[in-house]
């Protein structure tokens, strides 16, 4: 017979070994899929899976602002700024100055860029964020719940989550 104190000791003890074994292949198969996808991208495409989403997001919104296109894509507003310079940089969008300083600067798809978003296979944000936007709260409750121990486990660097999949 056990003593509650066991009790307590048995539920912070770690999952069986296959139990770990078996998660680890799933977070391989989810890594391969995400990584297979940007390679398509990138093959189909000609430019990362990135710089596609950056532009999928200025064609949906014409005329949007460096800042405004890095709270769609979830990334920091630096790595919003070096997404658009490589766009300007192979022609696929142009900017607009705007507003009453002329300081903000609108971005607009070019039609080179509604030519790579034709030849690009989707989902335009990856396989990831749209497998993720079609589950149910609840489960993404319980998979945020449950991703936070392991990064804290693996004592992971949190600043690089606003970092694009596409270039990690």
């Amino acid at each position: 017979m056990h003593s509650s104190q066991d009790n307590a000791t048995n539920q912070t003890e770690p999952a069986a070994p296959v139990a770990a074994t078996r998660v680890l292949r799933q977070f391989r198969v989810v890594f391969n899929a995400v990584k297979t996808h940007f390679r398509q991208v990138e093959r189909a495409a000609g430019i990362g899976g990135a710089q596609l989403w950056a532009l999928s997001e200025i064609n949906a919104t014409p005329g949007i602002g460096v800042n405004d296109l890095a709270s769609a894509l979830d990334i920091h507003q630096s790595t919003a700024s070096n997404l658009v310079k490589g766009l300007i940089a192979r022609k696929l969008i142009a900017t607009e100055r705007s507003g009453r300083d002329r300081r903000a600067v609108a971005l607009h798809i070019q039609e080179s860029g509604i030519q790579v978003l034709r030849a690009a296979p989707q989902p335009f944000a990856g396989v990831l964020p749209e497998a993720l936007a079609h589950l149910d709260a609840a489960t993404l409750a319980r998979l945020e719940t449950d991703l936070s121990r392991v990064i804290a486990l693996i004592n992971a660097d949190e600043t690089s989550a606003s970092i694009p999949l596409a270039e990690l």
